[in-house]
This record gives C-alpha cells, structure tokens and sequence, in this order.
C-alpha cells in the first residue's frame, strides 16, 4: 500500500500543501474550521507523521529519551506509563533506557549519551554522585526525576522524600506503634532522605532511642526486604510493633518474611510503605503506602522539558566543544509534587494488653 504524502491530504481536503504541513506540526495560525477539515482528511487516509523528514528540516526527532534505573521495577514501570501517557498528548515519542543504577550509564546520559536519538532526555539518577552531578552542564534539554539531590543547576520534578517517610512513620506512630524498624537505608540520597524523615518523626513523638531501628539493605527489591526481615525476626530482639519500608518492593519482601515465620500483620506487626504501587492493593493484608500523582510528575516533567526544548535561546544539542555553556543567574526549577498517604489494613494495629 502507498504511504500517504501531505499532497495526497492536501488534494483531499481542498487546501495547500502548507496547510496540511502546519496542521500536522500543530502551528496555531489556522482557523479552527480549516484545521478540522484538514483532520478529517487526515483521518480518513490513514495518513502517519515522517518523523525522520520532520527531523531533517526542523532539527527535532520527535522522540525524548526517559532513563530510570530498572525498567522491570514495578515503580519504574508505572513512572515510565505515567511519562509516555502526557507525551503521548503532546504527539512524542518516548524511548526508554534503562541505567541499572549503574552511576557510569548515568554520568554518560549527563554527558550527552542520548540526545543523538532524542530531543531530551527525563533522567532518574540513583547512584551518581552529587559532586559529579554539580560538575556536569549539559547542553541539551535535561529534567532530573525524582528526589536524588541534584544542585540548583538542574530542573528537577518528585515529591518531598523526607515528608514522605515522616508522613508515613507518623501514621504508624498514630496506630500506637513505638519499635518501628525503619527498612532501606542505604548509600543512596534517597535512602538518607526517608531515614530524615524517620527520624524526624520519631524525634517529634519523643520515642525512646532504644527503639529506633533502621535495618540497612543493598537495594530496595523484594527480595532484599524478605532476607533483611527474616534476619531481623531471627535475632534476638523484640519483635517490632511496626516496619516502615522505603519503598514498597521492600515492603512486598517484608510482608512474606513476616507470614513465613507465623508473625500476623497487622496484629503483631504493621507495615507500610512509599510508591502505592498497583500490586500494593492486592497484597495480603493489602498494604499502607505513601503514593505520589505520577500524571502530575510526568505532566509537569514533560512541560518543563518542552520549555526548555521550544525555547529560542536552548542550547543546540551538539554545540562546538571550545563554546562553553553559559551560567544560569537563577537556580533551576525544583518542583516538589503532591502525594497521599493510602491506609489499608496492612497498619491496622493496635497496643496489645496485658
């Protein structure tokens, strides 16, 4: 079959190639009744966008690029939905790279290593070093996801990370929970944050030092959660009235080490968790957990992307090596989005009598 060209809908609509052209990259300047007829035609010929032509002569691809650490994560995997849905509304194509967390794949994206395919580049970083991070000064549109610290230079979108986990921890508190075992800390900035904000909490609620416990892990995966907790219920602690999970894969990991050894959540044990991902409905007990707007992350990433990208004064993406950046005056836009704390019966506990 025959691809259909702009002349083709042109001849089908009654108007000019430059038309159908300036409907097509969606210019304001037609009248809303020719740019319905010009849809129609479009419509009805099937007729699909050359983004490679389109790139040619605007010297846009129509793509953004999209870097989280692990595509496979259920957090990231709702994320990355969540940025193809507001792109989709705004004709672009998203493709996905997956990092592993590897602080090397991240520094390499700073540098540039995907704007040869991509127009600009959403980044979560997880393990790159906010010393690398303030030293690098992309010449490409960039916006940074989620809550790794990353200098004022670098337009950022996520929640509050440490109100997040002090939400959290004071729901738990709220239930009468006082041995709360706070579950993730490690070297990342993430990991820092929601133990502030653990800590913040239980400081606030004057909660005696001796029952503080923050349990470290290599990554907040499922299985990292079963393994910290089945060793946690086989020393010989107490047992705790609580865990807090810095996500809720950690959280997922915890609630099947806690029915493995024949301790009930939420009468023995509550938990709960941030990122309300799907799965976390459908968890037995279902799970508590901290959930952030991904539309509203997504939506507001992608606006900040496309300012950047539609700016006339944006850098080109591959500019001559001896012409340095210009500095910024003003700090870049850090946006810190809504979230909710989500309460199912996985926190449902109460202090045991005598």
């Amino acid at each position: 079959m025959a691809r259909v060209r702009m002349r083709d809908v042109a001849e089908h609509a009654g108007v000019s190639v430059r038309t159908v052209s300036n409907v097509v990259n969606g210019y304001s300047h037609v009248s809303p009744d020719t740019r319905s007829k010009v849809q129609r035609s479009l419509d009805e010929l099937g007729y699909r966008m050359d983004y490679l032509a389109r790139g040619l002569r605007s010297g846009r691809t129509g793509f953004i690029a999209l870097a989280v650490p692990f595509v496979a994560e259920p957090y990231f995997a709702e994320l990355a939905e969540a940025v193809i849905r507001a792109a989709g509304r705004r004709d672009i194509t998203v493709l996905i790279e997956s990092t592993a967390g590897d602080s090397e794949v991240e520094r390499r994206i700073l540098e540039g290593g995907l704007t040869n395919v991509a127009d600009g580049v959403l980044l979560s970083a997880l393990t790159l070093p906010a010393s690398d991070i303030a030293t690098k000064k992309p010449d490409f549109p960039l916006v940074m996801l989620g809550e790794h610290s990353v200098g004022d230079q670098f337009p950022r979108v996520g929640i509050d990370n440490v109100e997040a986990a002090r939400t959290a921890v004071e729901h738990l508190l709220g239930q009468g929970c006082r041995r709360i075992v706070a579950l993730g800390r490690n070297g990342s900035e993430n990991g820092r944050q929601r133990t502030e904000g653990y800590e913040r909490a239980m400081s606030a609620a004057r909660v005696r030092r001796v029952n503080w416990m923050v349990v470290p892990v290599e990554d907040w995966t499922r299985d990292q959660g079963y393994a910290a907790v089945r060793e946690l219920l086989e020393g010989d602690g107490p047992l705790p009235d609580a865990i807090f999970a810095f996500n809720d894969a950690l959280a997922v990991g915890a609630l099947r080490a806690l029915d493995a050894s024949g301790v009930r959540v939420p009468e023995d044990v509550a938990v709960a968790g941030i990122d309300a991902i799907q799965e976390s409905a459908y968890t037995h007990p279902p799970l508590t957990s901290i959930a952030p707007d991904l539309d509203v992350i997504a939506e507001r990433a992608l606006a900040l992307l496309e300012e950047q990208m539609q700016s006339p004064n944006a850098p080109e993406q591959s500019p001559p090596a001896e012409v340095p950046r210009e500095e910024s005056a003003a700090p870049a836009i850090v946006e810190d989005t809504p979230f909710r704390l989500v309460i199912r019966d996985s926190s449902a506990w109460s202090p045991k009598t005598p």
